[in-house]
Parts: structure tokens; sequence; C-alpha cells
């Protein structure tokens, strides 16, 4: 019986995948559980069409965090901070900061968790802060330190 698995299943195959197992395992395990649902012709094109919305809906993510990627090049995101002598900051310059001066400068929501920075900012200068946008697809934001007055 051909089966299309709703969610992995140990030693058979991953979900989405269409698999062919014997009758009883599918009427007496898989199918009882909803680990799986009979292959009709109405559950194939289901699945194909489903398979081609993810497609289509990932392919729109990967040009979107393209687009995002060549702006956070050209916005350097400017932070005011307090230091002491030596132009030491009291702290330092965190990913929150970064990401709600990036959205209350540019209008740009960039979630903290995508923001990555290689050391912490605790001097005045500009450091270049990497941003992961998507899969494979990396962006760096430029942030700029300046003394708070």
């Amino acid at each position: 019986m051909k089966v299309i698995l709703l969610q992995d299943v140990k030693a058979q195959g991953k979900k989405g995948e269409m698999i062919n197992v014997s009758d009883g395992y599918a009427r007496n395990f898989l199918l009882p559980r909803k680990l799986a649902i009979e292959a009709t012709a109405d559950a194939i094109n289901a699945k194909k069409n489903a398979d081609d919305a993810a497609r289509r809906r990932m392919e729109n993510e990967r040009k979107a965090a393209l687009e995002l990627k060549e702006k956070l090049e050209q916005m350097p995101v400017k932070i005011y901070a307090k230091a002491g002598s030596g132009g030491r900051l009291f702290g330092s310059v965190t990913t929150k900061e970064i990401s709600e001066a990036l959205a209350a400068q540019y209008q740009v929501e960039l979630p903290k968790t995508k923001l990555e920075l290689a050391e912490p900012i605790k001097t005045f200068g500009t450091f270049p802060v990497k941003a992961k946008l998507y899969t494979e697809i990396s962006g760096t934001v430029y942030v700029q330190v300046f003394e708070e007055k």
C-alpha cells in the first residue's frame, strides 16, 4: 500500500515522503496513529500543491533576504553611549540595542537573535556586525558608536 508520511517514521522515511509499506503495517500502525495517510489521487495533488507553495514561499523569503542584505550595507546604525575616561564604555553595546536602533532609524525589523557580535563593543568607533538573514545568506550591519552628551 502506498502512503504519504505526515511525520518522520523511524526506519521508514521522512515527513512528506510517499513510501510503499505492507497493508497490515499501514492499517494497524501508520493510519490509526495519524503518522500517514493513504496515497490517493487527492492526497497526492494536495501534497504537490503544498510542496509548490512551500517552494514559492522559500524563494520569496530568499529574495527578501538578498534585498535586505543590500540595504543593510548602506545603512550605518548610530548608537550613543555613555563612557568613562579613556573612551571606554560603561558596559557594552548589545545586539538588542542594535536591533532597536535599526528599527528606530530605518524602520527595519531585524530580531536581535539574527545579529552576531564577534566580540563585545566596548569603545567608540565603527564596527561590522554580522546579520544572519536566511540560510547561507548573511549581511553586514555597520554600527557607529558615539559619545552621549
